[in-house]
């Protein structure tokens, strides 16, 4: 069994998913199952859009640059003021984000109804046919299996049909996600190709390393957009090339032993993985 320091720390908001203040979520499930379904009702995934019959109109795509779980929730409700937040939007009235959002705002609901969670920012197998796609789940703590459980918020049933899933994105089994610290650790020892890790046009080793770092922030409850850096990231080391590698090894190497106070301390006392606290909230929010 874990100890209580860490559930208790997983249990409590951070900087990117504070929502207790906010009065629009009162009311919301508490259950597992009965927040994903919420926020499976409130997002929409900008690369799905057009396959949900929406296109995106170009005066909304800041939404997808919005960081934290309050100011999410702050868009929706402009999107859609008459409607609670427990009652699912047409896909058309939903915020735009991407797999970071979903994970985030589960996580703020689950954090918010006590129960520990943290966002894994890696690959996942299930999107395209031999290759890793960067990718963003939840970890719940199952007490009754005494595990963390991996979670894809994202994966509504359109979406589960239309990647012809044989397993239930509520819990991942092993292998389908790989978060950033294992994809470096296969691709160090020679297990996987770092080419066939990315999205999009980037592809790579430096997108493997990256994600080790904001993997990293993510166990730390600072939850970041994708494209974001700080520290260390770049465009172009290469696994087994970087002057740090061996610092992205211990990274992994602690993250994959669940060496919780470790990685804590390694992560606060390091510039070069510590992500900035203040990001700037995108300009058509702030002055709304």
């Amino acid at each position: 069994m874990l100890g209580s320091a860490q559930l208790d720390y997983y249990a409590a908001a951070g900087p990117m998913t504070a929502l207790e203040d906010d009065p629009a979520t009162a009311g919301l499930p508490d259950d597992t199952a009965g927040i994903v379904r919420v926020v499976q009702g409130l997002l929409l995934h900008d690369a799905w859009a057009e396959r949900y019959g929406v296109r995106i109109a170009d005066d909304r795509r800041w939404e997808i640059g919005l960081r934290s779980a309050s100011d999410m929730v702050r868009r929706i409700r402009q999107l859609d003021p008459a409607r609670p937040l427990g009652e699912a939007r047409p896909p058309e009235r939903r915020l735009f984000g991407n797999c970071r959002h979903f994970t985030v705002l589960t996580c703020a609901l689950l954090r918010r109804a006590g129960r520990p969670a943290r966002a894994r920012c890696g690959f996942g197998a299930y999107f395209e046919r031999e290759r890793h796609v960067d990718h963003w789940v939840v970890e719940l703590w199952d007490d009754g299996a005494h595990r963390w459980r991996r979670l894809d918020a994202q994966i509504d049933e359109f979406q589960r049909r239309a990647l012809e899933l044989d397993f239930d994105p509520a819990d991942l089994p092993e292998g389908q996600f790989l978060a950033g610290g294992e994809a470096w650790r296969l691709c160090r020892a020679g297990a996987a190709d770092p080419d066939r890790f990315g999205v999009y046009d980037w592809w790579g080793r430096w997108m493997v390393r990256n994600n080790v770092v904001r993997d990293l922030a993510a166990l730390n409850k600072v939850e970041l957009l994708p494209w974001d850096s700080w520290g260390l990231m770049d465009h172009a080391s290469a696994v087994g090339a970087g002057a740090e590698d061996a610092l992205i090894d211990e990274v992994a190497a602690l993250t994959a032993a669940g060496d919780w106070p470790a990685w804590r301390a390694r992560y606060e006392a390091d510039d070069r993985l510590r992500a900035p606290r203040d990001w700037p909230v995108p300009a058509e929010l702030a002055g709304a």
